[in-house]
């Protein structure tokens, strides 16, 4: 790759590369105020950050996969590859990230260790919420500029670009995860009682497990297939129905092939009076308008067919 194809290839990344920069440093730096002092919660918080790094290397690895060109096998490319690996990234912060940061809780409240300085542990926790704080305001900014005037949790509903709201719930989930491990090391400390570290790391695992189930959501729905934005649909529906040589337009399906590419089927009523190859050459001037319109629609198929026809078929 070219020194211009990095940079486009980094600033079109930016938000998982700041992410991934962020959680690497932070890892190290956990666990080795975990192995100082003796925490759970650091040693959980650590895990939590190696997790967060696994995932954003497995996103950029997968990012460059599904836009592999379509071959005879996978006539549609490779784009949904990406809502496959969205759907494993959760399941890892589910089993890896949840289920290590319970597990270390619950054996630590078991079995606490005793009590020591916790004051690196306050330093890398400072540290560690600078760097994941900015990280979050990237990722943040990033998701605010591309919803445009729809509210969050639609923004996210609609999103078909999974990276940047798995970065976005990795990085809410980190600054909360840091605000409990902070709040349950001091506590233990104040009460002087080594258990309470250990129900942080539990409470940790708890968002974890909470931010996962979330994101397994959202990916099943992308990788099951879901339609383009209703603005787009209406574009198209828009772009056909006000051609004359159209009745109606009797649908506009639509599916997401990859966060920048839909694959769109149109059942439209063509004028009786149109030959055969009449009907060819207007399918074919819809098909240019509509690409040059909407260069997001990939692959387009227009179907004539009878309004009567069509509602026998229609989807509810």
């Amino acid at each position: 790759m070219s020194g211009s194809g990095w940079t486009a290839h980094i600033r079109a990344n930016i938000v998982l590369y700041g992410a991934l920069a962020a959680n690497l440093g932070i890892a190290v730096a956990k666990f080795v105020a975990a192995a100082i002092t003796g925490s759970s919660s650091m040693l959980t918080e650590g895990f939590h950050s190696l997790v967060d790094s696994g995932n954003q290397l497995l996103l950029l690895y997968r990012q460059k996969q599904a836009r592999r060109p379509a071959d005879r096998a996978h006539p549609f490319g490779y784009g949904r590859e990406l809502y496959f690996w969205a759907f494993v990234v959760a399941i890892l912060i589910f089993a890896v990230g949840a289920g290590v940061s319970i597990y270390e809780g619950w054996t630590y409240v078991q079995a606490p260790e005793p009590l020591r300085d916790p004051t690196i542990n306050y330093i890398v926790l400072g540290i560690a919420l600078a760097m994941e704080g900015t990280s979050w305001l990237i990722a943040m900014r990033d998701f605010n500029r591309k919803r445009g005037a729809a509210s969050w949790w639609q923004s996210v509903r609609r999103s078909k670009d999974p990276a940047g709201f798995i970065v976005l719930f990795e990085d809410s989930a980190a600054l909360i995860g840091l605000l409990v491990a902070g709040i349950g090391i001091w506590a233990s400390h104040h009460y002087a009682d080594a258990r309470i570290d250990g129900i942080a790391s539990i409470l940790i695992g708890l968002v974890l497990a909470f931010v996962a189930v979330m994101l397994a959501r959202e990916a099943k729905g992308l990788l099951i297939g879901e339609s383009a934005d209703p603005a787009l649909i209406e574009r198209v529906w828009t772009a056909i129905e006000r051609r004359a040589e159209i009745v109606a337009v009797n649908h506009v399906r639509t599916i997401h092939t990859a966060p920048d590419a839909v694959f769109v089927a149109i059942s439209a009523d063509f004028e009786d009076a149109l030959t055969m190859g009449d009907g060819e050459t207007l399918i074919g001037a819809i098909e240019a308008e509509l690409k040059h319109a909407m260069p997001e629609l990939t692959s387009i198929y227009i179907r004539p067919e009878k309004q009567r026809m069509a509602a026998a078929t229609a989807v509810p």
